[in-house]
């Protein structure tokens, strides 16, 4: 390879003892471990550059070919989340009564939710999660993104983990369909909504489902 003319640079990487590690694993683990799903937000202010610290997070993550083909778009305008609200509570009032399959239905009713859903009035961000599924090549003309949904996933867990770093908490939702939200924001037709996270502090009575994860053994196979 000729150096000159290399698009590539040296890895930033320092080695540390397999002890750090450990302890680097284990930290991380228990962090994680404590981060649950919750319904209940405060409406305590979260400063802006926390969100976009989250996101800069996110964007970190790997994407097939590096096309990195998502879309963050934060919101705390009172406005347009009471809007997202009355358009998400009208389609999963359809999905509840109409839509969902008993097969789904059976999942969630432990789970206490329902179609009401004040978790995007109440959190102070809103943060609703696009895939690109086009991109623009430089001779003008469009293109597929390709891994763009794997990309976005990873993405999306690693905007998860930076919440739960920093001390905040987020609900990933999914209200089903989705084509209202590319509508309000204002996107592109080839954006599509995966996920709208509410983010913020939990509000002081805040409930979770008594759940447990699976063990390391129900998720994992080895061959040592």
């Amino acid at each position: 390879m000729n150096d000159e003319n290399s698009d590539f640079i040296d890895l930033e990487f320092s080695q540390i003892s397999e002890e750090k590690m450990s302890e680097n694993a284990l930290d991380f683990f228990h962090l994680m471990k404590k981060r649950r799903t919750t319904r209940h937000f405060s409406k305590k202010h979260v400063p802006r550059n926390l969100i976009e610290m989250a996101i800069k997070t996110a964007g970190t993550a790997p994407s097939g070919a590096h096309l990195q083909p998502w879309t963050f778009v934060a919101i705390s305008n009172d406005d347009l989340k009471m809007k997202i609200r009355e358009a998400a509570e009208e389609e999963e009032k359809k999905t509840y009564s109409e839509r969902m399959p008993e097969a789904w239905a059976e999942l969630l009713r432990p789970l206490g939710t329902d179609h009401i859903k004040e978790h995007i009035t109440d959190a102070p961000w809103v943060v609703v999660v696009f895939r690109q599924s086009k991109r623009e090549r430089m001779n003008g003309e469009t293109a597929p993104t390709y891994y763009s949904q794997e990309s976005c996933g990873i993405a999306i867990g690693l905007f998860i983990a930076a919440i739960q770093n920093m001390g905040l908490t987020t609900l990933t939702h999914t209200p089903s369909p989705m084509k209202f939200l590319r509508e309000l924001l204002e996107r592109p037709e080839y954006e599509h909504a995966m996920l709208l996270m509410p983010v913020g502090y939990p509000a002081e009575n805040a409930k979770v489902p008594n759940l447990k994860r699976k063990s390391l053994d129900e998720i994992s196979e080895w061959f040592d």
